[in-house]
């Protein structure tokens, strides 16, 4: 019997563009993309691989490179923009991300995996398996290595704390935090599909039972909302985080902590006015390849003497 391919669809481009590329390229072929970025390399890749295309490969390229001007002249920076198109085996897919998904060890307190690595976790380290699919995300991405970055160093032993992941994808930041002892662990995800593979990630790491991950739209939440966290991660765009940071606001508890990634460099800045505006102070941010992430704390109220 014949092996089945898949056309494997790829645009590398810059940290600016990859998230809209991926919207993009989620919407034309229906599959949830993938950004990485090779070890030799600056710039990232989105891929999306599907059975099947609306067209030629020929005209699917020229439609893509369309949309990348059209990208181009609302103000991204889409450059290199090389569009590649191709047929691949799924064991050639698979081999191909074996080559940028490694082990990835935060501190000496979290190791993730891919489940062909044979690496075993020391004593007393966490241990997440997570395997690329068509729809994922393994803390190989600067935004979510800080996000797991944080988790950790959030993380106070011999005492109870809460999570919440918002926008949650492979749900990757919620399996890790209940690994970690954080409990209740929650998280979201507007997406059906990011919310499916979540819950089977969460039960292939046997945390199931102590993460609840449900499907919801952070904009359609309660404003007040009904439970608040000691930790929160948002991974999410910056025009997000800002218009919805009252909603975020109010789930985090008094002396809690935000993690706030998902944001180009260049737009931080007003993330961090839109929420030292409503209360919060900034303790750490990081930079790496375009993409800048910060901590946040809400700190308790003063009281002054009656």
């Amino acid at each position: 019997m014949k092996e089945a391919k898949l056309w494997q669809i790829s645009v590398t481009t810059s940290a600016e563009a990859e998230e809209a590329l991926a919207a993009l390229l989620e919407r034309e072929f229906k599959q949830k993309a993938s950004i990485y970025v090779a070890h030799d390399s600056v710039q990232p890749t989105v891929t999306v691989y599907a059975s099947k295309l609306p067209g030629s490969a020929l005209s699917a390229k020229a439609a893509l490179a369309l949309e990348l001007n059209q990208l181009a002249r609302f103000g991204l920076e889409t450059s290199p923009g090389v569009i590649s198109i191709k047929r691949v085996a799924r064991e050639d897919w698979t081999r191909s991300w074996k080559k940028y998904f490694k082990v990835l060890e935060v501190g000496r307190a979290l190791l993730i995996k891919p489940s062909w690595s044979k690496r075993r976790p020391r004593k007393g380290e966490a241990l997440v398996v997570l395997d690329p699919g068509l729809s994922f995300g393994t803390g190989q991405h600067p935004t979510t290595a800080f996000c797991l970055r944080q988790l950790v160093a959030c993380r106070k032993n011999g005492q109870r704390q809460s999570f919440l992941d918002i926008g949650t994808g492979s749900g990757i930041l919620a399996i890790a935090a209940a690994r970690l002892g954080y409990a209740p662990v929650k998280a979201f995800d507007a997406d059906p599909v990011a919310v499916r593979v979540a819950n089977a990630n969460a039960k292939r790491n046997r945390v199931a039972d102590g993460v609840r991950i449900a499907r919801a739209d952070l904009r359609k939440l309660s404003c007040r909302g009904s439970a608040q966290f000691d930790l929160i991660c948002a991974n999410l765009l910056s025009d997000v985080l800002v218009r919805e940071s009252e909603r975020i606001f109010n789930r985090l508890r008094v002396c809690g902590h935000l993690v706030a990634a998902g944001i180009l460099a260049s737009e931080f800045p007003q993330v961090r006015k839109a929420y030292e505006a409503i209360g919060l102070r900034l303790l750490v941010s990081e930079v790496e390849g375009g993409w800048k992430s910060g901590t946040f704390t809400k700190p308790a109220p003063d009281r002054h003497p009656g």
